[in-house]
Formats: structure tokens, C-alpha cells, sequence
């Protein structure tokens, strides 16, 4: 639709109807569950998979370790040889693999590393009375059940003293303690960590299918607005939802796609909301005002599931789809397009990049230092404050306060239900700054 299109019949423009109905947000999320199913797979290589989210288990093909493995530099032996073993009564066993020859070094070019050693086998059998010299994480010789560590030893020549006794299986590591062949090592769904990168490593796996990044298209519209960053001048301001609406995406698993700020006109938006991406956030213009285009082309061109929510902030908010892609209706206000992206978009796309849907926030329940009022029939999304190991509240209102969720430490939601909560009683915080933590 270009710029100079003439305007939509009044009987399709939602914007005639105004806010006559808001969706409950328990409508809200129920529509936004029902079409934010995960993402298809792709495969990466595995030291790009830290923090993808699994498309499948993972089932081990093989033995971590593969053999039997000493833990300690010492000794391989029978246990039994070690038997009433101390500084006072020196126990003498042979050493079948004694020390190499000094004047070659083990490791250097052409020079075969020592049986013994890690990566090595012994193809022969240690006996009763024997012992076979041994280095942490060689393969454990037939015949030995134990290894003696060297500084419960006297060697001397070709001969080894037994000072300690130990027992059958000690500092030996048992063939797949650590991940048995046939084991589901991790459930689709993980999120995988670094540790979890080494565990793959281990078992082979160089290349790992992950739950698809949902691509995201950033649309912050408005005359008005400069480009982020840009000192403020005369009557337009900096981009603040753009920044803001960048760093929540990222933190939910999206890939950003940014083109800039985007002209309060059909044509621009409508190309926005066409992007090839999974999810459009259009943010400005959702209410219904009669420069507010984007609830008019979506409804027009696509779905318009929700729009207006029984909330503070956030109401002018709505939902669809145009084609296979997720529509978001953020209000301009940044309070309002901050809390609209919490409670809505930044659920879908962490649901469709197979994250958990719940919020990343920690919580902590303190009780009120006043009380904090709420009307019934909406959801109040209230910055607070901790204070003295209290909750002090800062603002349900003030949309376009951003500063307001600066100054706090976390916000209280109340339930459509409630009138509010009394002073002193034990609130829900969700914490601001944990959500790099959780």
C-alpha cells in the first residue's frame, strides 16, 4: 500500500471501533500460546551451540570413558600385594616397566611414548607381585585392580616398596562412569551450557541440531523520532524503544533485524510487517488514533487477534499474524512498549526458539512498605523499588517514564482480580537485574 492510499472504509477500520472491548491478558496469552510453537532444527558446530536449545536428545554411542583409567601417577598392582603395607613393614614388588632410558625423552619426534603413560596400551599382564609404573588417565593393564599412588611408594631399581595399603577398584576410573553407551545424555528442549559443550565433545558429537532462531524484524515508527543515540533537537527525540527492544530480543534468543526507523505511513509499515522473518515488532501507532495505521493493516492483510488489553500500561496493544509471521503491536510509550514486550512478544519468541515461555527473571517476596492499589477488571505491571529488605513502590502509571524502570530494582504484578495489596503484605518481585543470571 502506498503512502497516498487513500483510507480504509470505515466498516474495515478497526480504528472507528476504538477500545469499545479489551482482551483480558488471559486471552491474550492463551491466543499467543496457540500460535508460538517451536521453530524448525538446524544443525551448528559445536562450539557455536553454546545457549541454543536442543531440537532432540541426545543419546551416547559410546563409553566416556572408553576403559578403565588410572586416576592417580603411581602404581598398577594387585590390592592383595598391598595388604599390611606402612612405613614400618615395606613391602618390595617388581616393576615390569621400568623407567625409560634417560637419554631419550619421551614425547620428542620419533620417540614412542612409554607403556604406561595416557594413550598407551601394555599388552601384557601384571601378576601377583608385580607392579606396572602408570600416569593419570593411562588405560589400566590386565591383571592390576588397584593403582598405589607414588607417594605411598620407595622405588628403587627395578623394585617398588609398598608403603600404604589400598583396596580393589581404588584410583581406578571404571569404563563409562562418567557417560555409559545407549545413556540419554541430555533431553531435547536444554539449553545447552559450556560445560554441556564439553560432555558432547566427549561423546563425539561435532555438530548438534538446535532449535532454530526466530528472526525478528524491528519496525520502531514515527516522524517524530531521530536515530538512536542522536542528541534530542527542537520538537524530535531519540529512538529509546529501538535499543531497548534490541537488547530484550537478543536476551530471548532472537536474531535482531533492524532497518531503521520506520515512517509513520502505510507503505513503510506494511513493508515492515512483510519482512522475511518469523516476528514483526512494530512499535507506535497501535492505538487508535487516526495516524495509528499499523492495527488497520494487519487487520486488513493479515490477523487481528488482539487488540487493546485490560492492563496499565500497555492497553493499546495487540497481536496477529500476516502470512507465517508473528505481528506485535508495542505502544510508542516506552513503559508501555517494555512491559507489552515482557508480558507478550518476548514469550512468543523465546517459545519459538524452544526457550521456556516463563519470564527470565528471578523473584523474591518482601512485604509492601505501603500499600499499592489496583482496579479491578485490569492487570497493573507496578515498578517497585527494594528498600530496608521492603518493597517500596515507584509507579503503575507514567508510560512514557522510562527512567521509571531505571530507578527500580524489579516490578509487582497484579492479577485483574485484585484491588491491590494491603501495606505489609508479601508481594512477588520480579528483579530487573537477574535477568542475565536465570
Amino acid at each position: 500500500m502506498p503512502p497516498n492510499t487513500p483510507p480504509p472504509a470505515a466498516e474495515s477500520d478497526v480504528r472507528m471501533r476504538g477500545f469499545a472491548h479489551r482482551s483480558t491478558v488471559v486471552q491474550a496469552l492463551a491466543w499467543l500460546d496457540a500460535n508460538s510453537l517451536p521453530l524448525g532444527d538446524e544443525p551448528v558446530d559445536l562450539p557455536a551451540a553454546a545457549g541454543r536449545v536442543l531440537a532432540r536428545e541426545v543419546v551416547s554411542r559410546v563409553d566416556v570413558p572408553g576403559f578403565d583409567r588410572a586416576m592417580m601417577d603411581g602404581y598398577a598392582l594387585h590390592a592383595a600385594d598391598t595388604l599390611g603395607a606402612s612405613s614400618y613393614n615395606r613391602l618390595a614388588l617388581a616393576i615390569i616397566n621400568p623407567p625409560v632410558n634417560e637419554t631419550e625423552t619421551p614425547g620428542t619426534p620419533g620417540t614412542p611414548e612409554p607403556p604406561g603413560t595416557p594413550g598407551t596400551s601394555f599388552d601384557g599382564t601384571v601378576e601377583p607381585g608385580q607392579a606396572f609404573r602408570i600416569m593419570t588417565g593411562a588405560p589400566i593393564p590386565a591383571g592390576a585392580d588397584a593403582v598405589l599412588p607414588v607417594e605411598q611408594v620407595d622405588t628403587q631399581g627395578d623394585q617398588v616398596f609398598a608403603q600404604g595399603e589400598v583396596t580393589p577398584g581404588k584410583n581406578i576410573g571404571q569404563r563409562g562412569e562418567d557417560v555409559a553407551r545407549g545413556a540419554c545424555v541430555f533431553d531435547a528442549g536444554r539449553q545447552l551450557r559450556p560445560q554441556d559443550l564439553g560432555v558432547l565433545s566427549s561423546i563425539g558429537v561435532g555438530k548438534i541440531n538446535v532449535v532454530r532462531r526466530p528472526r525478528v524484524r524491528l519496525a520502531v515508527t514515527g516522524n517524530e523520532l531521530l536515530p538512536a543515540g542522536t542528541t534530542p533537537d527542537g520538537f524530535h527525540i531519540a529512538d529509546a524503544n529501538g535499543p531497548m527492544l534490541a537488547a530484550l530480543v537478543t536476551r530471548d534468543g532472537g536474531d535482531v533485524i533492524d532497518r531503521g526507523i520506520v515512517k509513520d505511513n502505510p507503505g513503510d509499515i506494511l513493508e515492515a510487517l512483510n519482512d522475511d522473518v518469523d516476528v514483526v515488532l512494530l512499535s507506535g501507532g497501535s492505538s487508535v488514533g487516526q495516524d495509528d495505521h499499523a492495527p488497520v493493516l494487519l487487520a486488513q492483510h493479515g490477523e487481528l487477534a488482539i487488540h487493546g488489553i485490560a492492563m496499565r500500561p500497555s492497553s493499546p496493544a495487540g497481536m496477529g499474524r500476516i502470512g507465517q509471521r508473528r505481528g506485535f503491536l508495542l505502544p510508542g510509550n516506552p513503559v508501555s512498549c517494555l512491559c507489552a514486550y515482557d508480558f507478550f512478544a518476548g514469550r512468543a519468541i523465546r517459545a519459538l526458539g524452544g526457550r521456556s515461555r516463563d519470564w527470565p527473571y528471578a523473584t523474591v517476596t518482601r512485604p509492601l512498605r505501603r500499600k499499592l492499589v489496583s482496579q479491578v477488571g485490569r492487570v497493573d505491571y507496578a515498578r517497585v523499588t527494594l528498600i530496608d529488605d521492603a518493597v517500596e513502590p515507584l509507579a503503575i502509571g507514567g508510560a512514557s517514564v522510562l527512567s521509571s524502570t531505571t530507578r527500580a530494582h524489579g516490578f509487582v504484578v497484579i492479577d485483574a482480580d485484585s484491588e491491590g495489596f494491603a501495606a505489609d503484605s508479601p508481594v512477588h518481585v520480579y528483579l530487573y537485574d537477574s535477568w542475565g543470571c536465570v
